[in-house]
C-alpha cells in the first residue's frame, strides 16, 4: 500500500468494504486509522480488538444514508493499517500517535481514529490543535476522565480529557461518573460538562451544546457515552447515557453549525458472539462521515 508516511503496521482492512476502485489516499477526503492501544483499561480489556471488530463489521454496512439521502463512500475513505505500537512506557506511544496523526491533517485529510483506550485522544488533540489554531473538543462519555494522574501514569484513559486540556478546551457531554478529586478540579478547568442527569431538563440542550463549541471542533466518542443497552461491549458501562437518535442529532447539529476536522471513537471491547455493538460503533462513524461530507461535490445522489 502506498501512503507518503511510513509507520509499523499490519495488514489493513477496510472501513466500508471493498468498492469496484478504492481511493488512493491522496484522493481520499478522509483517512481511517486503526490505534489498538489496551495498556491502562482499568476493569474489563479488550479494546485492542476494537479496530479490527468496527472494520468487520463496517464491511457488511448499505452505504447509502437514507436520512441525508447521500453516499459519502465515493468523497474517498481510505483505511491505514493498524498501527503496531511500542510497548513499556507510555510517552513513547503517545508521541508516535501525535506523529503518525500531524502526518494525516497536514495532508489535508479527515483524520478519524478507532481507538482501542481514551488514552490514545490527548495525542490526537494535540495533533489538530497544531494544525487548527483556536480549536474546542467535544467529548461524549459516561465518564469525565479529568485525573491528573491514576494507577501512577497521567497517560492513563482516565486522565484522557485531562491531558486533552493542555491543548483545547473541551465540552462535556452525557457525563454521570466522576471521582471527588475530578468534581473538586473541574470548576477551575477550560471544561463545560453537560451531565447525564440533568442536561435533557432544557429541550434545547443540543443547542446548548453547539454554542459552546468554537468554529473549528475536534470529536472524542467513548462509546459508554451511549446507553449500555444498545452499547454493552464497553469496558466500564454506566446507566444511563444517549440514545442513538439523541447522538446522532448532536453530531449533525455540530456538523451543520461547526467544523468538524477530525474524530475518534474508543474504548469498545468487543464481547465474543455479539456483533450488534461492534456495527453501532461502525455505522456511527459512517454517519458522522455522512453529515461531514453531505455537501461534498463526489458524494453520491440518485
Amino acid at each position: 500500500m502506498d501512503v507518503p508516511f511510513k509507520y509499523d503496521h499490519t495488514e489493513a482492512l477496510v472501513f466500508g468494504g471493498a468498492l469496484p476502485v478504492r481511493p488512493t489516499f491522496d484522493e481520499a477526503a478522509a483517512v481511517i486509522l486503526p490505534c489498538p492501544v489496551d495498556r491502562t483499561t482499568s476493569y474489563v480489556g479488550g479494546t485492542r480488538n476494537g479496530p479490527h471488530e468496527i472494520l468487520q463489521a463496517s464491511s457488511h454496512m448499505e452505504l447509502w444514508d437514507d436520512e441525508m439521502q447521500v453516499d459519502v463512500h465515493e468523497a474517498g475513505i481510505f483505511t491505514l493499517p493498524e498501527m503496531e505500537l511500542p510497548f513499556g512506557e507510555l510517552s513513547p506511544l503517545m508521541d508516535e500517535i501525535r506523529r503518525v496523526a500531524e502526518e494525516i491533517l497536514s495532508r489535508d485529510k479527515f483524520l478519524v481514529t478507532l481507538g482501542g483506550e481514551h488514552s490514545i485522544t490527548p495525542p490526537l488533540v494535540a495533533a489538530a490543535a497544531a494544525r487548527f489554531p483556536g480549536l474546542g473538543v467535544l467529548q461524549i462519555d459516561a465518564h469525565a476522565d479529568l485525573r491528573d494522574s491514576y494507577m501512577g501514569t497521567r497517560h492513563n484513559h482516565a486522565c484522557a480529557m485531562r491531558r486533552a486540556l493542555e491543548f483545547a478546551p473541551v465540552t462535556q457531554v452525557g457525563i454521570r461518573s466522576m471521582s471527588t478529586e475530578e468534581a473538586q478540579a473541574a470548576p477551575g478547568l477550560k471544561t463545560t460538562i453537560f451531565y447525564d442527569h440533568s442536561m435533557r431538563r432544557d429541550p434545547a440542550w443540543i443547542d446548548r451544546v453547539v454554542e459552546t463549541l468554537p468554529e473549528t471542533v475536534y470529536v472524542t466518542i467513548d462509546v459508554d457515552g451511549l446507553d449500555p443497552a444498545i452499547m454493552p461491549a464497553t469496558g466500564t458501562p454506566e446507566p444511563g447515557g444517549l440514545s442513538w437518535p439523541e447522538i446522532t442529532s448532536l453530531l449533525r447539529a455540530v456538523a451543520a453549525r461547526r467544523r468538524i476536522v477530525s474524530a475518534d471513537v474508543v474504548e469498545l471491547s468487543p464481547i465474543p458472539g455479539m456483533i450488534a455493538p461492534n456495527f453501532l460503533c461502525a455505522k456511527l462513524i459512517y454517519k458522522l462521515l455522512t453529515y461531514r461530507f453531505a455537501g461534498d461535490p463526489r458524494a453520491k445522489r440518485i
